[in-house]
């Protein structure tokens, strides 16, 4: 049988990469296989290093809502890179971009701009015990907030898909103070509070999850989490990493008419290009360095490209609003098509959908949170995942990751998906 280039060049990866990928849910660890080399991207299609095309449902996790090469991003991008690429000095693209982010989201008076979501996260948690004076924290299981030591705890993502339970190199009293519920369980989640008031300092939450498949909150449990950590004089902080102007131009807080003391972005602020930010009450963000004692720093932040590149394309999810209602068009439209091509199979499944991100599992438990999300049937989603490869689609290569659609999908794009829902043979 032929090597495909994708399988040379993993081979060569794996010399001089461990694991040959660079972030571990590439590796094709839960659904088998090689993972596919990308060389190009146009609007919502990819190609690979062998020229297969493939309709794009990860969209770089996120963060290409308009579809890969915008014209507009595209041309911003050229224009900043012929002035400087690097300064590590201040811009005013960082104060343009900075009020843009503030005239955006509700409740947001103040951001610093950092260079991952896992960098936001970190600075964030480092700034809610540092504004309270406390040590503990909350967070919920299969909520993923980064990689960094405190967050690792019975996390989301790539950490669930690899199936990893104890997390080499995390000294026990490092995550000594972090407490982790189950996402959605009201009772729970106040007993908590309740033993860890007066040392609680956050609780931070993926309002909409997506590190577990897309799992959304149950009526009322994000207004529960607010009256708690006012209560107890803790932070909510909200992950928006993934849901921040993706579900709608305020994100989450938009969506479910609530406001969190802090909140963590990524993603597309960078419209595609490596960012962070984190951003929230004046009176908290007043305690980060230089203003305050909680330190916080990057060289490269606020890095002109990522930028002129999420300035543009926030930009244009300001100016036309349409774009959120046709995404959730098409999201509703995907939704229904799998549906009846999956029944039609026998298959027990269950869709999980807010805007523009979705996920399938095949289950017969509502999925609600993280120990339902895992009782899908892996073997089904890995015979699903390849026999939509095989189709022209790319699917995130775990169960346990959403989907994201992009604008430049079409309603032929659609139906291709679902047809090759249909004909997969799983």
């Amino acid at each position: 049988m032929k090597i495909t280039n994708s399988e040379q060049l993993f081979f060569e990866a794996q010399k001089v990469i461990p694991g040959g990928v660079n972030s571990p849910v590439r590796a094709f660890k839960q659904v088998g296989g090689t993972p596919v080399f990308m060389k190009t991207a146009k609007g919502a299609y990819l190609v690979d290093a062998d020229n297969n095309k493939y309709i794009d449902y990860i969209n770089s996790w996120g963060p290409m809502i308009l579809g890969h090469g915008h014209p507009k991003v595209i041309e911003a991008v050229k224009e900043q890179a012929d002035k400087a690429v690097s300064f590590g000095a201040p811009t005013l693209q960082e104060t343009d971009m900075a009020k843009l982010i503030i005239s955006m989201v509700p409740g947001l008076d103040m951001i610093r701009f950092v260079n991952s979501g896992t960098e936001a996260c970190m600075s964030a948690l480092r700034l809610a015990r540092g504004y309270t004076n406390r040590s503990k924290f909350i967070k919920f299981e299969g909520h993923y907030h980064g990689h960094g030591d405190a967050f690792l705890k019975k996390a989301g993502s790539g950490v669930a898909t690899l199936n990893i339970k104890v997390n080499a190199g995390i000294p026990n009293a490092v995550t000594d103070d972090t407490l982790v519920a189950s996402f959605n369980d009201f009772e729970e989640i106040e007993q908590l509070v309740n033993q860890n008031k007066s040392e609680l300092a956050a609780i931070i939450v993926e309002p909409v999850a997506g590190n577990m498949g897309c799992v959304l909150p149950k009526p009322g449990y994000l207004q529960h989490l607010r009256s708690l950590c006012d209560r107890v004089g803790s932070v909510l902080i909200f992950d928006e990493v993934m849901t921040g102007f993706r579900l709608a131009r305020g994100g989450a807080q938009e969506i479910y008419y609530i406001q969190a003391d802090l909140v963590t972005f990524g993603k597309i602020i960078g419209g595609g290009l490596p960012v962070g930010a984190f951003g929230g009450k004046r009176e908290i963000m007043n305690k980060i360095a230089p203003l305050g004692d909680v330190y916080q720093a990057g060289t490269l932040s606020g890095n002109p490209l990522a930028m002129i590149a999420g300035f543009t394309t926030l930009s244009i999810l300001k100016e036309n609003p349409g774009i959120y209602k046709e995404l959730e068009k098409k999201t509703a439209y995907l939704e229904k098509g799998l549906k009846e091509v999956l029944s039609k199979k026998g298959l027990l499944h269950g869709i999980n959908r807010l805007g523009s991100m979705i996920s399938v599992h095949f289950c017969k438990a509502e999925v609600t949170d993280f120990k339902s999300a895992t009782a899908g049937n892996n073997d089904t989603f890995k015979k699903f995942f390849h026999g939509m490869l095989e189709n022209g689609v790319y699917l995130p290569p775990s169960p346990f990751e959403s989907w994201f659609l992009s604008d430049s999908l079409t309603y032929n794009d659609l139906d291709h998906t679902i047809k090759a829902a249909g004909s997969a043979n799983f």
